[in-house]
């Protein structure tokens, strides 16, 4: 919802992510704790925390953080489970996305795991242009494996690789997933990828066929990067993964009549 330019009031976004709570997915991207001025979008995640009905649902619940002020203010909800932070080996995007450059944003990360620890809260790291780099800076799989290496050192463990742009393809996604794959061999990463409507299926299965099971979607494929290329580049649709998950037989755990009212809703936010 972040990238909609006109706000959508608190109790539609409630009751759109109360049915979404219902389906049986892990983990739930409800909202976000970091400027107004930057994200207006999600100004209200404080009251629309407070419309959620977590009683019967097993899913847990994740804020996006893009500093440490941000980080405080998420860890006074005991209802929220993770707060993701998004990380980059690339200079240039980490100041675009969080105007702050690696080495202090490493830093920010270290402290918010901190945090977290004495909070009993999870970090989530995103290691934003996790395939390549459009701004030259340089990127190769070595220098990946060091960064994931350091966040891993810092005590982080729950990594999302993460293509922000939509620029990655499915041999750069097989590379990457397996080199991380074999050089930590006790960690599972998980994959956060954008797309045009007419790659996302040879991405999600290099992706699937490289071992990967953690995937970050959004319903419909609504949302995307303000710095992708292209102004089709969204995230992988929800339904498209359900649907390659269902043709490999794969259990998905999910009530899907639920899932089927989300879409429907969707179309409420959505529009």
């Amino acid at each position: 919802m972040q990238g909609l330019h006109d706000f959508i009031p608190t109790d539609k976004k409630a009751t759109y992510i109360n049915l979404l709570l219902q389906v049986g997915f892990d983990t739930i991207d409800f909202g976000s704790f970091v400027s107004p001025k930057a994200i207006p979008q999600m100004r209200d995640t404080a009251e629309l925390l407070a419309k959620l009905d977590l009683s019967t649902n097993r899913s847990k619940l994740l804020a996006i953080i893009a500093n440490y002020r941000g980080a405080e203010d998420a860890v006074k909800h005991p209802e929220i489970t993770y707060l993701g932070f998004p990380y980059s080996i690339s200079e240039t995007f980490q100041q675009r996305n969080t105007n702050s450059g690696i080495a202090k944003s490493f830093e920010t990360l270290e402290n918010i795991y901190d945090l977290c620890e004495r909070n009993n809260k999870k970090v989530r790291a995103y290691m934003s242009m996790g395939f390549g780099n459009p701004y030259g800076d340089p990127w190769n799989i070595d220098l990946l494996v060091a960064e994931v290496d350091n966040i891993i050192s810092a005590g982080i463990f729950d990594i999302y690789i993460a293509d922000t742009i939509g620029i990655a393809s499915s041999e750069q996604i097989s590379t990457v997933f397996k080199a991380l794959s074999e050089r930590f061999i006790n960690i599972t990463f998980g994959l956060h990828l954008h797309s045009t409507p007419n790659t996302w299926s040879e991405k999600i299965t290099a992706a699937y066929k490289a071992g990967c099971r953690m995937f970050d979607t959004t319903i419909k494929g609504y949302g995307g990067c303000p710095m992708a290329a292209d102004d089709l580049t969204g995230n992988i649709a929800t339904e498209n993964l359900i649907g390659y998950l269902q043709a490999q037989n794969e259990p998905t755990g999910l009530d899907m009549g639920k899932f089927r009212e989300a879409m429907e809703y969707a179309g409420n936010i959505f529009i």
